[in-house]
């Protein structure tokens, strides 16, 4: 390989990590240490913490590049994923598929040496499940989308038990909280992209359902369960009224897109439901860890 081409190799690899969604995770996976963490935030062991974080960093990585090696031919069909390292032949299947190996030995072996057992068995829950499960059932089965929502879940509660040690309600109520909102989020990119999943042969609710009506209805479903579950972690006593009044507030605003997409399945809808989702997440977790300052 030549110098010249080393950038471009190096930039190659990191695109298959996926750096957006892991920074979501690692997002993640913080909340769930802080809702584990008794006492002031000051009293925040930042060792473990930052350990926790590494791990759960490089096992999101490896999982999202064992994830493009397995999804090579479908990305190779769709136009949004046409383009990406694998595919376009930036770079081997071989050597993709040994740094996705090398990513996820690290980081579970970061897990294991530095947090516990518990947080280490999540993480390899969630990679062999999202690769070995969810991946291949996309072109058999419209439920892969819940399927999925499990390890899209779990680092906040991975978070939850480095702190603790163990399992725990205020580690579940952001499981559940990551969970609900995978649903409506995902149909909204679904929906957006559904002529390019329907030319790889993805058999998501937006590509089985033509007309719309199925996938609408279950994103506004989803969307109206947040409601409740949006407010457990103070109901758990992880956070106070403030909280509370601010998710639900969050929730209400974010049920109004998914209602407009339901009303008028475009793609313009998709679109605001989408940009709905991305804003509501980080701003949920934000309003968490100040209510908890």
């Amino acid at each position: 390989m030549s110098l010249s081409r080393i950038p471009s190799t190096f930039a190659s690899y990191v695109s298959l990590t996926k750096p957006r969604i892991t920074v979501f995770v690692v997002m993640t996976a913080f909340v769930g240490f802080v809702a584990g963490t008794n006492g002031p935030l000051s009293s925040l062991a930042l060792p473990l913490l930052l350990h926790t974080l590494l791990g759960t960093a490089l096992v999101a990585s490896g999982t999202s590049a064992f994830n493009q090696v397995r999804e090579v031919d479908l990305d190779g069909l769709m136009k949004r994923t046409q383009d990406r390292p694998l595919p376009s032949g930036r770079i081997s299947l071989r050597g993709a598929a040994l740094f996705a190996g090398a990513l996820s030995v690290v980081g579970l072996a970061e897990l294991f040496l530095f947090t516990n057992v518990l947080t280490t068995a999540l993480a390899a829950f969630t990679l062999v499940s999202y690769v070995g499960l969810y991946t291949p059932m996309k072109t058999r089965s419209h439920a892969s989308t819940v399927i999925g929502a499990v390890p899209g879940a779990l680092p906040p509660l991975g978070g939850y038990t480095a702190a603790t040690g163990a399992l725990g309600l205020p580690g579940l109520a952001l499981f559940a909280i990551l969970f609900v909102w995978q649903l409506p989020h995902f149909f909204a990119i679904g929906w957006r992209h559904r002529a390019d999943y329907a030319r790889a042969g993805v058999r998501i609710l937006p590509v089985i359902d033509p007309s719309g009506r199925r996938t609408a209805r279950q994103t506004l479903l989803w969307t109206a369960v947040l409601l409740p579950i949006s407010i457990l972690p103070s109901l758990v006593g992880t956070a106070g009224f403030a909280y509370a009044f601010g998710a639900f507030v969050l929730t209400l605003l974010f049920l109004r897109s998914s209602l407009r997409f339901a009303r008028e399945r475009t793609d313009g809808r998709a679109r605001s439901l989408f940009l709905a989702s991305i804003g509501w997440l980080p701003a949920i977790l934000i309003l968490l860890v100040l209510d908890r300052v």
